[in-house]
């Protein structure tokens, strides 16, 4: 797809997760995140006007840290009461330096900034929803009462809070495209590859378009 022209009226750019935490030096560094800074702000300073912006926030001592459970490995998978839950390095540390945005993300159009997986028992993936998939972060109320209905998606990671939010986006009735270049995921071993791999070709049955930051006008 080439030449799109977000329509300042009714598309957003929302930036998942641009934070230290998951880039090269960080507590769960996604390989190459901090080369999704200058796609985003190009981005920003072109065809986008209007962007909200996400932040993981977790307490210290969160339930889906490894280290919260004695025995316990990061990417082992619990159950936990809402279901599976993957455990990670402990990462976006509230008040932390590697939880907030990066200093290099130009974020004079960002209007709005959801903090997710401040709840101690609740993960959360998606911009949308925790995981218990009831609490929501209250983005989608957001985003009707500006007249929003074309989400674009960039960050981090492609595999977990950007493929969960794009999910929910589509449940709710937005048209959603992923900006694949302005994206780095994680990468986990699945069934039939990577859980890149799994969520693309989960996306894109449920309706996602993937795109690159070469198709905006």
């Amino acid at each position: 797809m080439a030449g799109i022209t977000p329509d300042p009226a009714t598309d957003i750019l929302g930036i998942v997760d641009v934070q230290p935490t998951f880039m090269p030096g960080g507590e769960l560094p996604v390989q190459d995140g901090d080369a999704v800074v200058p796609v985003i702000n190009r981005l920003l300073a072109g065809p986008f006007l209007h962007a909200f912006a996400t932040q993981d926030w977790h307490p210290a001592g969160h339930s889906s840290f490894a280290s919260s459970h004695p025995g316990k490995q990061p990417f082992e998978t619990i159950e936990m009461p809402y279901g599976p839950q993957t455990l990670w390095p402990d990462h976006g540390i509230q008040g932390s330096p590697s939880a907030q945005l990066h200093k290099n993300l130009a974020q004079a159009r960002i209007e709005l900034v959801v903090r997710k997986g401040f709840h101690r028992e609740i993960d959360s993936y998606s911009t949308f929803f925790e995981n218990d998939r009831r609490t929501t972060t209250g983005l989608h109320g957001w985003l009707q009462a500006r007249g929003m209905r074309r989400l674009f998606l960039a960050g981090l990671a492609t595999d977990y809070c950007v493929a969960w939010s794009a999910e929910d986006a589509v449940k709710l009735g937005y048209a959603v495209f992923v900006i694949e270049d302005a994206c780095r995921g994680i990468g986990l071993p699945a069934e039939g590859g990577t859980t890149i791999d799994a969520a693309k070709r989960r996306l894109t049955a449920a309706g996602v378009q993937f795109v690159t930051s070469a198709a905006f006008a």
